[in-house]
């Protein structure tokens, strides 16, 4: 791996992870949104495991707590792509709720550019609603609107976003 920038395999994770993620959310039928989410958040987990290692050796400690925390909910999410959208929930809300906390501790960091953040932070303040919604009883799915499908295309361009951190090259430090 590179001091300068993150592998080169982290950008293309982000960027399978986004795009696939997003196709899922619109599949006509259970069994290619399961695939397309199953490819999406393993491609999505191996990102975020280089991101993790990559800012743990620049010492950007929330950022790198940030992806770690990423990987426990987006191994969560994992879990229910082949479930039913309905039996899939609670994983989800489980998952939403550490995708919140990794996208707030990424966020904080002043590791990304401001732009980047601040959707970050967006897409946490979304998941964390979906989650608490979820955890106080109300019955939502990974695609009950306006939410969580309204969080996801924010989700997608902060993904973008640290795809698009991982090219440039590195701030002096």
């Amino acid at each position: 791996m590179s001091i300068e920038r993150p592998s080169t395999v982290a950008p293309v994770c982000l960027v399978i992870g986004a795009l696939l993620g997003l196709a899922g959310s619109f599949a006509p039928s259970d069994s290619l949104r399961g695939l397309a989410w199953g490819i999406d958040g393993t491609a999505l987990i191996v990102a975020a495991a280089l991101l993790a290692v990559y800012c743990m050796r620049r010492d950007y400690q929330f950022a790198a707590a940030g992806f770690l925390v990423f990987i426990a909910g987006q191994t969560l999410v994992l879990s229910g792509s082949a479930m039913s959208l309905q039996a899939s929930s609670p994983l989800f809300a489980a998952g939403a709720a550490l995708w919140a906390a990794a996208l707030a501790l990424v966020s904080v960091a002043k590791v990304m550019p401001l732009p980047v953040r601040v959707l970050g932070g967006l897409a946490a303040l979304l998941f964390a609603l979906t989650a608490l919604q979820v955890f106080a009883g109300r019955n939502l799915t990974p695609l009950s609107e306006p939410l969580p499908f309204l969080a996801y295309p924010i989700f997608v361009l902060t993904l973008f976003g640290w795809a698009w951190w991982c090219r440039r090259p590195a701030p002096s430090r």
